[in-house]
């Protein structure tokens, strides 16, 4: 793990549960990287990231921009002019998605309103399941990008608020496909070119996936949280990492960013 600050002073005690996924996100990401991000706290993150230790990572926007410097506030979609801003160019929605399908995406944001313990993802619908599927109890924004973003960026890393009713065993529709099943070879067999889900952060932990079952295992608790009330609050049985730490809190500098360079008239990290 990346040292972000030298002892506990330099360590901030105010910050918000946005704030602190928007900071976990921005530490997994590399330098150098190709990032495909959604539209919300993905930015945040990518844009954090970028002023701290990647000002080399390079942003795909779904609207067809590329390597782009959110330097001109934050934009309110993926299809907002702002993140054309002294991008390398802009070609349109087609162009991204065939930079992702011809593999050139090294990391994909996504997230949804439900996820099971493979990391598959619906942000489609809630309620029964086909025959309720023209007339669901909520009707969820859908895919968008999400989908082909899931099938095949290298990896992904999911971003969703930890609650008991949106960890499930299974999910009511299944928009984005992370591990499918866990079995050997699931993604490659139904093919899929990605790797599937890597990180799974939350406002209780940062998660990844075990290497042979495919299933969703604590690597950290958030500040303030346990394995305990992780496991509380979700909907089917965690694996633990030997190694388990507690993740480090926000810097004082990352929070400072994110409230006046980044997002200083709170549209998406509210305080």
């Amino acid at each position: 793990m990346t040292e972000y600050a030298n002892d506990f002073s330099e360590y901030a005690t105010d910050f918000s549960p946005s704030e602190m996924i928007v900071t976990a996100g921005a530490r997994q990401l590399e330098n150098k990287k190709v990032i495909f991000a959604g539209t919300g706290l993905p930015m945040v993150g990518i844009t954090l990231a970028q002023l701290t230790h990647g000002p080399d990572i390079i942003p795909v926007f779904e609207g067809g921009a590329v390597g782009p410097t959110l330097n001109r506030s934050l934009p309110l979609s993926v299809g907002d002019s702002r993140t054309t801003s002294k991008a390398n160019f802009i070609q349109g929605l087609n162009s991204s998605f065939e930079l992702t399908q011809r593999g050139f995406i090294d990391v994909g944001f996504i997230g949804g309103a439900e996820v099971d313990p493979y990391g598959n993802l619906n942000s489609t619908m809630i309620g029964n399941f086909p025959e309720n599927y023209m007339n669901p109890d909520i009707r969820l924004p859908g895919s968008g990008g999400a989908g082909d973003m899931s099938c095949s960026c290298t990896y992904t890393i999911l971003i969703v608020q930890h609650e008991l009713r949106r960890f499930v065993e299974e999910l009511q529709y299944m928009t984005s496909p992370g591990h499918l099943d866990g079995s050997p070879d699931a993604r490659k067999n139904a093919g899929l070119q990605g790797k599937g889900p890597r990180r799974v952060i939350t406002t209780k932990a940062l998660m990844g996936f075990d290497d042979e079952t495919k299933r969703m295992k604590i690597l950290a608790t958030m500040p303030g949280e346990t394995v305990e009330s992780v496991q509380a609050a979700t909907g089917f049985e965690l694996l633990v990492d030997e190694n388990l730490y507690e993740f480090e809190p926000p810097t004082k500098e990352e929070i400072r960013l994110i409230r006046e360079d980044i997002d200083p008239t709170q549209i998406y990290c509210k305080r």
